[in-house]
């Protein structure tokens, strides 16, 4: 039941690279991170995102689709000016 859900994750992602996502990932220790950057790849395993230039010294991020699954990392893609949340099906 995961591995479908973990798939249906990436197939979401996968109509949105190339598109400006927000990323919101727990930092640990009550931190929360906000990241944007564009949807560059997605793998079986994980997705990569290229941030902009104004942020932190890291060009590029990667997380697992787990990440999301657990809600230790929530996406929401920029459309224009509105967000909207990439939904999960969680098990």
């Amino acid at each position: 039941m995961a591995k479908n859900a973990l798939s249906e994750i990436k197939h979401s992602l996968d109509a949105h690279v190339g598109q400006k996502i927000m990323l919101r990932a727990n930092g640990g220790r009550r931190k929360t991170v906000e990241r944007t950057g564009v949807l560059e790849e997605t793998y079986p395993s994980v997705f990569i995102v290229k941030l902009d230039q104004e942020q932190e010294t890291f060009k590029r991020v990667s997380y697992s689709y787990a990440d999301i699954l657990t809600e230790s990392v929530e996406v929401m893609i920029c459309d224009d000016n509105n967000e909207m949340r990439i939904s999960c099906i969680k098990p």
